[in-house]
Formats: structure tokens, sequence, C-alpha cells
């Protein structure tokens, strides 16, 4: 049921909107302040990290003040899912996009033309086109929402350049308020935002970034398939999200997994789009697959139950890592991430940014950023502090949920062993790689050890008492503080000597982190368990248990029947409520959070026969 807005009656509060449309008692958070101020006519830039409601700050102005809203939003699948669940609640939203049907197409600017829409999804090239804003000018606009802000901003870490036309929104479509939204941005970004868009007076609303559902993990690359097997050994029947750092690595880890008998997915902008629809078709449909990527899967992704996500190579800046972690958990239950990272990630990045074209001033802040992603993997203290430290955010106390928090590592004075690595590769002339060097100070007789005499050298051997994963730990440790690089087509090991020499003078202690195991097992033996992680999930006896099952089963088949995803029919909390409570009526039912009027029209009588039966 959409709301009401006949001529001499009162409109609706956002607050009574939200109840009645979308089943919800209050606000959370930042929401109000940020409705008010666009109900007032104001501009805001949102930034509210993944699932805490960014979309209602601008769907209820959209439906209290006269006229459509306008979402300038960035993909096609994320501007179908929430048309889809505006429409479960009785909202007539649209998305204009090239894969419409002709039909879906004219019916669209029909009810565009007349007048009937309350919010219409555009990309900004579609925007943009010709024609478009000048049949958007002849309507009146009640808000225009900038989805996925981050990417007006030459400083993001997902730069659209199509995006900075926005700015000329104000002049096209003068008075209407505008709300830039993103769950990620540094002050720096931020600014840029707001620069980009022409929002000289808008309000900047932060909150925080911190989300204890989610169990951040970072570990040395080991066997990265048993790692990554392990994780996803304790999210089975689950889906999953494995970013990689490129295509032929997608489809390599998903056709290992496929070996071992989970339902894996490569996904990556050179796939025949054929084959992107048809596996982000299935992530959509719920099932619990595993979508082995490369960045370009997931940016406004809205499918709650996403219970893992890994990392097989680091992300170049904090906020990619942020906004890809962030994906899940949405639903607020808990969920696992891990980051694996080795030496060769971070001196490749720091190759290729020296090789970058890029202006002298994005090089070095692109550089800061990496340096922050670096530490970040590096860090031997709270995880989650030092990622929220990145964006400006002092976390009082350690999270208690990240991998630093349950399992420790312990540190120790690495000055020697730092020196004897630096000068084997010193003295074998700085043309080899690891695996010689760990073979040098272990005294290991090799063909290439031999064959270059380096068994003669004063140092040979002299770290046999460490084994190889001790001298792996101590390079890698020292390509992260900039000491080594790597360099070559061969990954051979050089010395950064402005870092290098006074460790070797003795002028700068070192140190080093005592590496986890490989695998998760002192982490996740120590894990709380997903309802006991922070997030507030419902805990359910035996028989609410079934219930819960079987209205999940109910919601499937209706998803399917209309074509929709599972999670905008309900979500997983609102019926893990009704199966606690078992409402017997449609008054009992309309209590539940997330049943708004239309929601409590359409399905109150089958999901009370599920309670019945």
């Amino acid at each position: 049921m959409r709301p009401t807005r006949d001529a001499g009656q009162q409109p609706e509060s956002p607050s009574a909107v939200l109840a009645r449309v979308f089943g919800f008692p209050g606000f959370r958070g930042l929401q109000q302040q940020a409705i008010d101020r666009v109900m007032a006519g104001g501009d805001v830039l949102l930034l509210m990290p993944t699932g805490g409601g960014k979309s209602i700050c601008y769907q209820l102005p959209a439906l209290c003040r006269p006229g459509m809203g306008l979402v300038v939003s960035p993909l096609i699948a994320l501007m179908d899912d929430q048309v889809a669940a505006l429409r479960q609640v009785g909202v007539n939203a649209a998305a204009l996009h090239s894969e419409l049907e002709p039909e879906e197409a004219a019916r669209i600017k029909s009810d565009l033309a007349g007048g009937r829409l309350d919010l219409l999804y555009v990309s900004p090239e579609r925007l943009l086109s010709p024609g478009m804003l000048d049949r958007l000018s002849r309507l009146e606009i009640s808000v225009i929402a900038i989805d996925e802000a981050h990417c007006v901003s030459a400083w993001g870490h997902e730069f659209r350049p199509e995006y900075r036309a926005l700015a000329q929104l104000p002049q096209r479509l003068p008075g209407v308020p505008r709300i830039a939204l993103t769950a990620t941005a540094d002050p720096r970004t931020r600014s840029d935002i707001i620069d980009a868009l022409a929002m000289p007076d808008a309000e900047v609303l932060v909150a925080s970034f911190h989300r204890p559902n989610l169990h951040i993990t970072a570990r040395p690359k080991g066997s990265e398939l048993t790692q990554l097997l392990e994780l996803l050994g304790r999210h089975k029947d689950e889906a999953s999200i494995v970013y990689c750092g490129s295509r032929n690595k997608t489809e390599r880890i998903a056709r290992s997994l496929r070996e071992r008998g989970w339902p894996a997915i490569p996904f990556h902008a050179g796939l025949a789009p054929i084959e992107k629809r048809a596996g982000l078709l299935r992530f959509r449909s719920g099932e619990p697959v595993v979508i082995c990527a490369t960045i370009a899967f997931g940016m406004g992704i809205d499918r709650p139950d996403v219970r893992s996500v890994v990392h097989l190579d680091m992300p170049d800046s904090p906020e990619g890592y942020y906004q890809q972690i962030g994906r899940a958990g949405r639903d607020g239950e808990r969920s696992d991430t891990l980051l694996l990272f080795g030496g060769e990630d971070m001196a490749r990045a720091r190759h290729w940014l020296d090789q970058s074209q890029a202006p002298v001033a994005q090089k070095r802040f692109m550089s800061q950023r990496l340096e922050s992603m670096i530490g970040l993997a590096e860090t031997t203290s709270c995880r989650t502090r030092a990622l929220l430290a990145c964006f400006g955010e002092d976390l009082a106390v350690d999270c208690g949920h990240c991998d630093n928090c349950i399992s420790p590592l312990a540190t120790f004075d690495g000055t020697v062993a730092a020196q004897k690595v630096l000068s084997a590769i010193y003295r074998t002339g700085q043309m080899f790689g690891a695996l010689h060097i760990v073979s040098v100070l272990r005294g290991k007789q090799t063909e290439a050890v031999k064959r270059h005499r380096h068994d003669e050298l004063a140092l040979y051997g002299i770290g046999k008492e460490k084994s190889d994963g001790f001298w792996r730990s101590v390079i890698r440790q020292l390509v992260a503080r900039g000491a080594l690089k790597i360099q070559g087509e061969y990954a051979s090991l050089a010395l950064h000597e402005s870092v290098a020499r006074p460790i070797l003078r003795g002028e700068q202690p070192v140190m080093l982190s005592e590496d986890a195991a490989a695998t998760l097992g002192s982490v996740t033996s120590a894990s709380p368990s997903r309802s006991s992680s922070g997030a507030a999930v419902r805990a359910l006896d035996t028989t609410a248990e079934a219930r819960f099952a079987a209205l999940r089963n109910w919601r499937l088949t209706e998803a399917r029947s209309q074509a929709v995803p599972p999670y905008v029919i309900f979500s997983d909390a609102t019926l893990r409520d009704i199966a606690a409570d078992q409402p017997d009526s449609h008054a009992a039912l309309a209590e539940i959070k997330g049943v708004g009027v239309s929601k409590l029209e359409r399905y109150a009588d089958a999901v009370l026969g599920i309670l019945r039966g």
C-alpha cells in the first residue's frame, strides 16, 4: 500500500510511514537526523556502515515530500534489489537501465510521465543521457539520492568518472535536497565528495564504522587453499565471497573448490554477460554459493546472510578492504572475514604504485593508503581498532572479537634475525628470492647454493637452528616495514638502503611477531558462537527452530514464484521473531518488526497457516 498524498490531507510523518509501510517501530542511529535535514530541504553527506539502514534515509523523504524520489545508483543488480524490496512494501518504484525488456521500459516511462512513481532508480550514465534531465525537470522531484557516493571521488577506491557530472544537478533540478550516501570514505574522500557534487552546505553525518558482528582475522599466506577450505568448512551450506587479485585466479580457485564439492562460481569483468547474470542470479536467489570474484563483484550487495568474506590477495587500501568485508553479516549475525597476505603482495603493490603515471600528489596519497593496509595486515594489536583508525575513529577499548584480541600474538626482539637476513641478501648480491636466502641461512646444500658457491660465505648456515617458516616470516615482516623490496621477474630480494642500513648498524631495533599457525584453529576455538558475538540474534528452542525452518522454506518457494530474492520478502530476523512469538492473528503479526501493511495483506494468511500447521 503506497503512502497517501491526497489533496488537502495532512501528509504522514516519516516515523508514521516507517511504521506503516516498513513495519519498523523507530529510527536507528543517525537515520532521524539525516531524514529531518532532508525533509527541511537541506543537503546531507551520510556515512553509515553496510547494513546500517542508509536506504531508509532517502526512501522516507521520497515518500513524505511532494513529488518523486530520484536515486542515482551505479549497478543494475543493486537497483533491481532495491526496487524489488520497495514493491514488496507497496511502494511504486522502478529502475531504468539497459537490461529492461522494451515493454517494461515503456511502462516505466509511462508511469514516470504520469507521475505515478514514488522512486526512480537510474545509473549516472542514464541520468545524464540526452533528454533525461529535461524530462525530469518537468516533474516534481522530492529528493535526489546519490548512492555509493565514494564513486565520485578520485581519491576513493572505486572512482567512476561519470559520477563527476552529477555536479550539474543543482542547476538542472534546482531546489531539490540531495543526500549522498556511502559506507566508506576517509576525511579526504569526504571533502572531495562534497566538492565534486557541489554540496558546500551539506551536513556531514558520520556513524561509527564498528561492526561488532564481524570477526576480522589476518594470516600470512601458507597453503592458501587449505586456509580457505578451513574457513569455508565452518560455513557449509551458507553463502561466502572469496576475493582474488586476478581474473585467472578467480577461475582457478572456483575450479579447485568445485573439485572438492563446493558450489563455487567465478565472477569477474571478463566473463560473458550471460555468465555474469547467471552467477549473480544464483547468488541473489539465496543459494549457499561461494562466489570467487575480483572486486568487480559486490558493490551494493543487498544479500544479508553472507557468512564469510575471504581475501586471498591484499587489497590496496583500508577503504576497499572495509567495503568488501562489509558485505558479510548485513543481517547483524556473526560473520567471519579472513585476509591472507604475503611479502610478495606488498612488494608488488609498491612496485605498481611506483610505476603509476598518476600525479605526484595522488601517488603520495595512494602510497599512504597502501602503507596503512600493510600496517593493518601486520599489526599485533587490536585489528578492529587499527582499521577504524584509518577512518578517523578512535575505538575506546579493544574490540574483543578480532584474531589479535582472541589470540594475541607474541612479539620478540628480532634485531639479530633481521640483521642476518639483510646480510645474507647483501652478501649474495641482492639477486635471489626468499627461497634461496632461506637455504643459505639454514645451511642447505641446494643446487643453486653450490653453483653460486654461497656455501663458502661466512654467514652460510648461521640460521640453521630456526625453521624455514621462521625465516620466511622475518623476510615478509622486513618487506612490510620497507627494509626489503622485491624486484624483477624472479622476485629477487634487495635492500631498501635508507631503512635497512640503520638495522644493519644496530641503530634501529626490530620487534617482530611470532606468526600464528597457518590454520585458523587457535582463533576459532576461542571465538564466541554466532549468537554471542555482539549481534542481536534471538535464540530459539527446538520447536521454534522447526517453525523458523518451515517459514524459510515457504519464503524460498514464494520468492521463486515471484522471481525475487528471498530476503526482500522477509528477513531472517523477522522470520525468527515470528517463529519465537507465534502470532495467532493479523493484528498480532502486525506487531512483528518488519511486517508493514502491504506485507501483512500479502502474506499474513500464509504465515499464520504455517504457524498453525
